[in-house]
């Protein structure tokens, strides 16, 4: 896919991506072999009918391409951008076997902005209203998605979010030059269309509590908190100043829009030389972040560079950019000057050896081994881990040894009125997997309505 300039992308946060021309999307949907048994459509994770949508594009036909999405996916501007298809509907297209996959991401991606930019409202018919009203806490994209598809089956939901805007994750976690705050309004204006009553600065638990709102008349409640809550390294120094969490340096940047000062009010200090520790994609996208506000930036990693798990299309994007790379490396203090500033981190050096359950090589770190790498910033993007703040908002549910909310197969928790779904269920976890979760979570949430109702 096109992109903007490399000289430009280091300095702007303008979405790097271009996106496909009208010819390049039906030249690309052309080359589907429309397979009798397509085997993309298994791997995706919420069964997009994928082979239908591509003849449709193969066609012209984009507004019957969008609506077939829709049919399945309420967020496919989204998903078009941040969904991992090489590792999903990509990689079973039967033409990985003698060459490169339809692009099936771009593809999605072409006719989601085909409907913004041409001012198209795809809307499905709703079923008829009914008086059930439901309550889904967190907005990010299982809460969306869970508010879509009960609203499609005519509940009246009311969407609470405890922050000013909307979008969770997809707002605060993911920079604007990967997903734009006007594609992710766009979304969410849909959600809206579809008579979803959207709340916010309501904190559930504080503003009212879960036993204030069963009283106004809410049936089901489902919880899409997030896992919000950062992980750190556990090593001696990571209280100095310049020490940021990978959440707080995204929220600043993305939400409070740091990168923007004065403008924005929320300035965010940050030295000359920065490095990230992890190599995640929230690691490559507070990489890529600090490299356009003009820093130096080193990633540094405990394993080796085939094993960095985030997207190889991030990590392209990032070497062509400038982020450098320190491998094998375990970090194990980081160190500062009088006035409690960060100066440097020392690492150990490691040696990969037996492959984890995962597949990847383990790291040892090898005793003797110290250097120094010298820094004035230091962000951590390790994980992120449940806010023990959840039992603030539903003290009596059941929870896992980690704090996750325990559910069964249908996404039930302990609380038979109460489902969840997205990270503060599965950990990290991808966008399309959050809409997976929803998606399921609301079937089996319709069954025990219409029970609760005989």
């Amino acid at each position: 896919m096109r992109k903007i300039p490399l000289e430009e992308r280091r300095k702007t946060f303008k979405e790097v991506a271009l996106g496909f021309k009208k010819e390049e999307a039906i030249k690309e949907a052309k080359r589907c072999l429309q397979c009798k048994t397509p085997s993309c459509i298994k791997g995706c994770p919420v069964e997009i009918d994928i082979k239908g949508f591509i003849k449709f594009i193969a066609q012209g036909k984009f507004g019957e391409a969008i609506k077939k999405i829709r049919e399945k996916n309420s967020l496919p501007a989204v998903c078009g951008r941040v969904c991992p298809q090489e590792n999903l509907c990509q990689k079973s297209c039967v033409l990985n076997k003698k060459g490169a996959p339809i692009k099936i991401g771009c593809l999605e991606r072409f006719v989601a902005d085909w409907e913004r930019k041409n001012k198209k409202r795809t809307k499905p018919k709703l079923k008829k209203r009914r008086k059930e009203k439901i309550a889904v806490i967190g907005s990010g994209p299982a809460g969306l998605v869970f508010s879509s598809e009960m609203a499609k089956r005519g509940f009246r939901v009311t969407l609470f979010e405890a922050l000013h805007k909307v979008g969770g994750v997809l707002r605060y976690g993911i920079p604007e030059f990967r997903l734009p705050k006007k594609i992710l309004e766009r979304e969410i204006e849909y959600i809206k269309s579809l008579k979803v009553e959207i709340r916010t600065d309501f904190f559930v638990g504080k503003t009212k509590t879960l036993e204030e709102l069963k009283k106004e008349g809410f049936k089901l409640f489902f919880l899409a908190i997030g896992a919000g809550s950062p992980k750190f390294l556990g090593i001696e120094g990571e209280n100095l100043n310049q020490v940021y969490s990978a959440n707080e340096f995204l929220v600043r940047i993305n939400l409070m829009k740091s990168y923007l000062f004065p403008r924005y009010h929320t300035p965010i200090k940050i030295g000359e030389k920065v490095g990230v520790i992890g190599a995640g994609n929230v690691a490559f996208d507070c990489a890529r972040v600090a490299l356009r506000l003009g820093k130096e930036v080193f990633i540094i990693y405990r394993r080796g560079e085939e094993e960095m798990p985030a997207r190889k299309e991030e990590i392209e994007n990032a070497k062509e950019e400038g982020v450098k790379f320190i491998f094998l490396a375990t970090p194990r203090k980081i160190i500062s000057d009088e006035k409690g500033n960060v100066k440097g981190i020392v690492c150990l050096k490691n040696e990969l050896r037996e492959k984890d359950s995962t597949g990847r090589r383990i790291p040892y770190p090898l005793e003797g081994s110290e250097f120094l790498v010298e820094l004035d910033t230091v962000i951590v993007a390790i994980g992120t881990k449940p806010n023990p703040l959840i039992k603030k908002i539903v003290p009596d549910i059941e929870l896992t040894e980690d704090g996750y909310i325990k559910v069964n197969e249908y996404f039930q928790t302990s609380v038979p009125y109460i489902f969840a779904g997205g990270d503060i269920v599965s950990g990290n976890a991808t966008v399309i997997n959050a809409i997976y979760q929803a998606k399921k979570a609301a079937f089996f949430a319709e069954k025990f309505l219409k029970k609760c109702m005989m």
